[in-house]
């Protein structure tokens, strides 16, 4: 049903079926197309409470009809990714749209979150679809082992999905090194198994440099 048209749109082919995307990213479609607006913060009571803790403005609508619907937004990068079963976690600002039957919700992310200023929860994505995740340049995707921890700066982390433990660590950051820094510096380590998606381009942040 997801589909890239070159690196910055998204094509959802639909049949009477749904997609959740982020609200104002629809560029154009044809066919018969109806649009519900959602909150943000994900579903149910857990949901709001979210929403109410964080100030969390993430807004989604639902789009269902026959046609196809096209997607973008800010001219970001576009990246799909397939869940088996699984769970991603994504920063809710980087999701651009999921499939209708999977479940969306919170996940507390502690340090990380309230260092980026994107409150203390990220956005949880589960069961069998695609979501289409959203990065400041092309995206890169580090595979995590049991051997082999992974360190990644605040700033570039996207989502990560499969078995992964998530720890913060105080230390030097990328631009610490160069001398830009000019506090106590954080980083997150991953370990486990499963992927990791960074961009190329870290956000405006205080999460190496508080």
């Amino acid at each position: 049903m997801f589909r890239l048209q070159g690196s910055k749109v998204l094509a959802v082919d639909m049949t009477g079926d749904a997609v959740k995307a982020k609200n104002g990213s629809m560029v154009a479609y044809d066919g018969q197309m109806t649009f519900k607006k959602l909150s943000g913060g994900g579903e149910g009571l857990r949901g709001m409470v979210t929403r109410r803790l964080t100030g969390e403005q993430m807004t989604m609508m639902e789009v269902r009809g026959q046609g196809t619907c096209w997607f973008a937004d800010r001219a970001s990068e576009i990246n799909l990714v397939s869940l088996e079963g699984d769970r991603l976690c994504v920063e809710s600002s980087n999701l651009l749209a999921t499939d209708a039957g999977l479940r969306t919700g919170t996940t507390f992310t502690g340090l990380r979150g309230a260092a980026q200023g994107n409150g203390l929860f990220t956005t949880t994505v589960e069961g069998h679809g695609q979501a289409a995740v959203m990065s400041d340049g092309p995206a890169v995707v580090l595979r995590v082992g049991p051997q082999y921890p992974l360190i990644v700066d605040p700033g570039a982390y996207i989502a990560h999905q499969g078995n992964l433990r998530q720890t913060f660590q105080s230390g030097v950051t990328f631009r610490t090194l160069l001398g830009e820094g000019g506090g106590e510096a954080f980083q997150i380590r991953f370990e486990g198994d499963g992927l990791v998606y960074v961009q190329p381009s870290e956000r405006n942040t205080i999460a190496g440099d508080l």
